[in-house]
């Protein structure tokens, strides 16, 4: 299992800085209960090792016009490995996608995409999406609100696993 490798005090740091990642690393070896720098080398070794990604503010769309937020689900003429990674490719590259999945399915890919107005993402959806090379279908579901957005995995989930194996 791959949470195995990382020992109980990897986790929880993991754990802390997925709830905070703005908190000093005094605080986080404290929340621990290690001191400061061993805590520090755990981190920088979990950030090389790759199991910490990045560390980024949780922006409010709204808050800056973003008023629009809509899945798109697009289905593509062809499922080729260069057409699938071609079409990642162009989605890197459109501003309004924030986030592009692959599925298997009915659908080949779900787009999150965010607006500042729905005149926009019609523009986006005819003028780019829907004219976008191997692209067969797209269907689109307008987000009236959202009751859930955490981020992460659930370290409850993978501590009660890690419990039940031991």
């Amino acid at each position: 299992m791959p949470g195995a490798k990382l020992d109980e005090i990897d986790r929880m740091i993991l754990a802390q800085l997925q709830a905070d990642g703005r908190m000093t690393n005094v605080e986080l070896a404290k929340r621990v209960g290690i001191s400061a720098p061993p805590c520090l080398r755990r981190v920088r070794t979990l950030e090389e090792q790759g199991y910490i990604r990045g560390y980024h503010a949780d922006i409010d769309p709204r808050e800056l016009g973003f008023e629009v937020q809509v899945f798109a689900m697009v289905g593509l003429v062809s499922q080729a490995e260069a057409d699938l990674s071609a079409f990642e490719a162009r989605c890197k590259g459109w501003s309004l996608v924030r986030e592009c999945h692959m599925l298997n399915g009915e659908v080949d890919f779900i787009l999150k995409c965010v607006a500042p107005d729905l005149r926009s993402f019609q523009r986006f959806l005819t003028e780019e999406l829907t004219s976008a090379p191997n692209v067969a279908s797209v269907k689109t579901s307008l987000v009236i609100r959202g009751a859930k957005d955490e981020p992460g995995v659930p370290f409850d989930v993978l501590e009660a696993r890690l419990a039940q194996e031991a």
